[in-house]
């Protein structure tokens, strides 16, 4: 019962790794099915790659980080509205200076990039007004917010981005939920008292970039500059909601200082490159195998081939945006991949050497090699996980790949090979 329960893991374990094979091989499965394309980034596509300088000298330090992240935020919003495929918008740091860095894969006109991400987000202040619909042709009633019978104008006001000093988010003493409290300047402080006070009982909308925001009721009439937002918000929302507020509040301008269109010619022959090195680099590591550890390096061939379609099935169905940095992490990690096999296979032939039958030789073989191989490969996922989260762009490809392709490496190793070598190497 317990092999007839192995081979049946080993046998789906196979299946689905012919099916992750036939899934990543693009020219044959496109012509099964158009689901989940390969998708890659700007350095193989090509397109447009562009720099923006973000003037922070006017934002304290407490209130920098929020308003890059909402920057960050309302830009990519506008490159998504701008149909591009897979956009990557960051920020980089480099002392006190802050840069946007957006890489539009596969978009060429750069010019139009530009213009549809625009400049600085413009935040502003709307009063709401109601007023009674017009039947429709058929005599009936459209459904428009909660009421059957009236439709919603917003009516622009003369309090925006300009007048306010911030937000902040801050908890409530009973709810503990989050609450949005938002500072006007003198002036602002000032309108905002005149727009609540002929708003009392109604909504107030609040703009970015023509994207509604929040839509609160007001109270009473605001006077002194400081305003409350509560709306049963969790912590993460109103966090949320801070960080766009506070990128079309806080005066920090972005000025365009490097753009660049990049040929997807180019991006092609690297990575044809890339993928005849990774081929030729399998080739000698399965040769190597197999010429060393006969019997045993087989197997581990075996192991290495499904290990390269299962991570390559993983990347696409994720999907992960195939950069030739992230190629070259999983070429990495193919050579890693037989590592595990390599102190195993030595474990079990010092063990066949004291006279252990080949069966208990590589039970032992696994069994005081796991301790070796858990430690190798946690210090990689640590470098990996280190790389991904303080370095940007194409390093973050190569960390996110090498990152998948460690773990998967341990399944195949530890799991694969020992199946196969439980099921088809029989005793001595």
């Amino acid at each position: 019962m317990q092999e007839k329960k192995k081979t049946t893991l080993l046998a789906i374990t196979i299946a689905v790794s012919l099916i992750a094979g036939v899934f990543s091989y693009q020219p044959f499965w496109s012509k099964i099915s158009s689901f989940r394309p390969w998708t890659f980034g700007l350095d193989i596509a090509g397109g447009s790659y562009l720099i923006y300088e973000v003037d922070t000298s006017q934002i304290n330090g407490v209130e920098r980080e929020s308003v890059l992240n909402g920057l960050r935020d309302v830009i990519e919003r506008r490159v998504n509205l701008f149909g591009v495929s897979e956009p990557r918008v960051f920020i980089t740091k480099s002392g006190e200076r802050s840069r946007l860095v957006i890489e539009l894969a596969g978009v060429k006109d750069i010019k139009q990039a530009i213009q549809e991400i625009g400049e600085t987000p413009f935040l502003e202040f709307r009063e709401v007004i109601e007023k009674p619909k017009e039947k429709s042709e058929e005599g009936e009633m459209e459904l428009i917010g909660n009421s059957a019978s009236t439709t919603i104008d917003f009516l622009p006001t003369a309090l925006n981005g300009r007048f306010v000093k911030g937000a902040q988010v801050s908890l409530d003493n009973i709810s503990g939920e989050g609450v949005v409290n938002i500072q006007f300047n003198n002036e602002g402080g000032k309108l905002f008292a005149e727009i609540t006070e002929r708003n009392i009982g109604k909504p107030l909308a609040i703009f970015l970039d023509n994207e509604l925001l929040q839509m609160p009721t007001v109270q009473t009439k605001i006077e002194g500059g400081n305003a409350q937002i509560t709306g049963n918000f969790t912590v993460k929302e109103a966090k949320g909601f801070v960080e766009r507020f506070n990128a079309g509040a806080l005066p920090a301008p972005i000025t365009l200082v490097n753009q660049q269109t990049i040929s997807p010619e180019l991006g092609k022959d690297s990575l044809q490159k890339a993928l005849l090195a990774g081929s030729i680099g399998t080739l000698l590591v399965i040769l190597f195998m197999i010429g060393y550890y006969r019997k045993m390096g087989v197997f581990a061939s075996i192991a290495l081939l499904m290990y390269i379609a299962l991570t390559l099935g993983i990347f696409k169905i994720i999907p992960i945006t195939l950069t030739l940095s992230g190629i070259a992490g999983f070429i990495l990690s193919i050579g890693m991949a037989v590592d595990a096999n390599i102190l195993v296979f030595e474990r079990t032939k010092e063990e066949l050497k004291k006279g252990r039958e080949r069966e208990t030789a590589i039970e032992e073989g696994f069994k005081r090699a796991w301790t070796s191989i858990r430690d190798s490969n946690i210090s990689t996922i640590i470098t990996s996980l280190t790389l991904y989260y303080f370095t940007s762009s194409f390093v973050k490809g190569f960390a996110l790949a090498l990152l998948i392709g460690v773990l998967i490496s341990m399944f195949s190793a530890i799991t694969i090979t020992r199946a196969l070598l439980r099921i088809f190497l029989k005793k001595s």
